[in-house]
């Protein structure tokens, strides 16, 4: 690259016809530049200009290095414009692995204002709960909710998620709505597996309550819909329930009370992303950390 550079300096000394009208366009100092092309005249091995008080001429050398390098330069100065053509409209179909709900329900229409702000890029989603293996399965980037179980795998914050109690206006006319935390131990609580407990925080302390309930789940949409059918009380976060919410199917109950925040995570393979996943992952960035 350094080598490029003086390549670059060079060809402006001979357009310029001397060091300092090239240095005043450079913007930088005579001495300097003059240091440099007699650093890269040592590197190559060969004089490059003849230098007098007035002008400079260029030696039969520096004549066939100065065609070979303004040819190089200006193919450099192409590429590079093209380079930042592709990273301001990327292309190409971005393979990402997504969490059903959340997805369904919260990135959906952040998804839709991407793809307008991006034509060129098609998109191929898996939603399927299970965990996509990035190493071996052509997926560009995978949108996780919780701590990485892969160490290996780079993982960049997107959002935290704050887990909030909810219940139908149903359930609670059958069952009696809840005003603190230990009043939950006698409630249906519908959670992912068998969590046992739920860990709540008013901002002043934390307490973590038994919990339990008839239904055994893996699946945040069953939750989510058992609870508008009158089956128990909740605790997701609020951009998983949104529409439910805005229906009037499912109502936050104990405000005071929120569940332990759980991060969003965007995780690639590696760090050396194409321009589609960059732009893909800064997006979501920007929308979920607001």
């Amino acid at each position: 690259m350094e080598l490029l550079n003086d390549m670059a300096l060079f060809v402006e000394v001979v357009k310029a016809k001397g060091f300092r009208h090239a240095a005043q366009v450079l913007d930088m100092p005579n001495s300097t530049l003059s240091r440099r092309i007699a650093t890269l005249e040592k590197a190559i091995g060969l004089r490059l200009l003849h230098r007098t008080t007035r002008r400079i001429e260029l030696t039969e050398a520096g004549q066939l290095y100065f065609e070979r390098c303004k040819r190089i330069v200006d193919e450099a100065r192409l590429a590079h414009e093209q380079l930042g053509d592709m990273l301001a409209n990327p292309s190409g179909v971005l393979r990402a692995s997504l969490p059903v709900d959340f997805a369904v329900t919260y990135l959906a229409p952040l998804i839709a204002e991407f793809a307008g702000l991006y034509p060129g890029i098609t998109f191929d989603f898996d939603l399927t709960p299970r965990q996509v293996d990035l190493v071996s399965e052509p997926f560009d980037v995978a949108i996780r909710i919780g701590e990485p179980a892969d160490s290996q795998l780079i993982a960049r914050p997107l959002a935290s998620l704050r887990p909030r109690l909810y219940a139908s206006t149903g359930y609670l006319e059958q069952a009696g709505e809840p005003r603190k935390p230990v009043d939950l131990e006698r409630h249906e609580c519908l959670g992912i597996l068998r969590a046992g407990a739920w860990t709540l925080n008013n901002g002043r302390r934390s307490v973590t309550v038994p919990v339990g309930g008839r239904f055994t789940l893996n699946s945040v949409g069953m939750i989510r819909r058992l609870a508008t059918l009158d089956m128990g009380i909740v605790l997701l976060p609020e951009e998983i329930v949104a529409d439910e919410l805005a229906g009037g199917k499912l109502r936050h109950i104990m405000p005071e009370w929120d569940g332990i925040a759980t991060p969003v995570y965007a995780i690639t393979e590696t760090r050396l992303l194409p321009a589609k996943t960059q732009h893909f992952i800064g997006f979501l960035r920007e929308r979920l950390g607001r």
